[in-house]
C-alpha cells in the first residue's frame, strides 16, 4: 500500500472514529472507548493512535461540532431569508447542544473549562451574523445582540434527558418568536 493510500486510510478513520464518538455521546450515558472503537470498525489500537486519551477524542468531537455549526450560519444566511435562517440555525443547535452536554460530561474540568472558553466567541460570531442579517431586512427586533441569544439558550444545558426531545425545540421556537419584530 502507498503512502498516499495509507494517509487516506488514517484520516478515514480518524473521521469513523469522530463521528461514532458523536453519535454515541448523542445517546447519552457514560461512553466507553472501546464501544466508539467497535462502532468506528476499528481496533483499539488505530483509536489510540488519533487520540492518545478521552479527552483528547472528546475535544475533537466538540470543535469539530463547533466549527460546523459556526460555519453553518453563512451558508444559512446566503440561502435562507432571515428568520429561516434562523430557525435553521436553531435545528443545528440542538443537535449541537446534546452533544455538547455529553462531550463537557464525560472530560476532565479542566478540558471542560477550556473548550467552553473557546467557543462562545466563534458562536457569538455565528448568532451575530444571523441577528444581522435579519435587522437588516426588518425581521428581527434591532435591540438585540448575541450575548441576549446565548444567554437565552444557555437553558439547554438545564434540560433533563427526558425531556429534551419534547422541548429543546419548542423552547428555541419561543425564542424566535421573541426576537421578531414587533413582538
Amino acid at each position: 500500500m502507498n503512502a498516499q493510500r495509507r494517509r487516506a486510510d488514517a484520516t478515514e478513520n480518524r473521521a469513523r472514529i469522530v463521528e461514532a464518538a458523536r453519535e454515541l455521546v448523542a445517546d447519552g450515558g457514560e461512553v466507553m472507548l472501546n464501544a466508539v472503537a467497535k462502532k468506528a470498525g476499528v481496533g483499539q489500537g488505530t483509536l489510540y493512535r488519533h487520540f492518545p486519551t478521552r479527552d483528547d477524542l472528546f475535544a475533537e468531537v466538540y470543535r469539530q461540532d463547533v466549527e460546523e455549526l459556526v460555519d453553518a450560519a453563512p451558508a444559512l444566511v446566503a440561502e435562507y431569508d432571515p428568520l429561516s435562517a434562523l430557525s435553521a440555525w436553531f435545528d443545528r443547535l440542538v443537535a449541537y447542544a446534546r452533544v455538547k452536554r455529553g462531550v463537557l460530561a464525560a472530560v476532565e474540568a479542566g478540558v471542560r473549562r477550556d473548550l467552553a472558553d473557546h467557543s462562545h466567541g466563534p458562536i457569538g460570531d455565528a448568532v451575530t451574523t444571523l441577528l444581522e442579517a435579519g435587522k437588516a431586512d426588518g425581521t428581527i427586533r434591532s435591540d438585540v445582540d448575541a450575548r441576549d441569544v446565548v444567554l437565552l439558550v444557555g437553558y439547554l444545558s438545564r434540560l433533563d434527558d427526558g425531556e429534551w426531545d419534547g422541548r429543546a425545540r419548542r423552547l428555541l421556537d419561543v425564542v424566535l418568536d421573541g426576537l421578531r419584530r414587533g413582538a
